[in-house]
């Protein structure tokens, strides 16, 4: 059953990020888009967010099966560093797409700015990932 953990978690941790790869040239297009080919983008979008938000809804619950049946206690560094990244990704995941694909549907909007701000949304969110496959794959002992 253990392997199986380790396989569902790494697979949700691919859906969780691989998408987000998807977006990075739809920002260019992003800046030319009108009408309905903009409100495609901007579902696709939405769309990677919430893919990638229950994708991590089975992260964290194979995650906690995982130290469960593996005996990992959770003053281990790199899973004790790997909730604080989490959390703050969530507050950060939380404020950072939505509002701005929401202000980007709206008819008079500084797209250059919204784009701007989603960009590094992006780029930002993308970093925060990585540091937590990071501590996943290499388990550094932090302290």
């Amino acid at each position: 059953m253990y392997s199986w953990l380790v396989f569902i978690h790494a697979v949700s941790a691919m859906v969780s990020i691989g998408p987000f790869f998807v977006l990075i040239p739809m920002l260019r297009k992003l800046k030319t888009a009108d009408g309905d080919l903009l409100h495609s983008y901007l579902d696709s979008f939405r769309f990677v967010v919430r893919l990638s938000k229950h994708a991590g809804h089975v992260l964290v619950a194979s995650g906690l099966l995982l130290m469960w049946r593996g005996s990992w206690p959770w003053t281990t560094p790199w899973i004790f560093g790997t909730f604080v990244v989490l959390f703050a990704s969530l507050l950060f995941m939380a404020r950072a797409f939505s509002p701005t694909i929401r202000k980007l549907r709206e008819p008079e909007h500084d797209r250059q700015a919204l784009l701007r701000k989603l960009s590094r949304s992006l780029y930002l969110y993308l970093f925060v990932l990585f540091v937590m496959l990071w501590l996943m794959i290499m388990k550094p002992m932090l302290w």
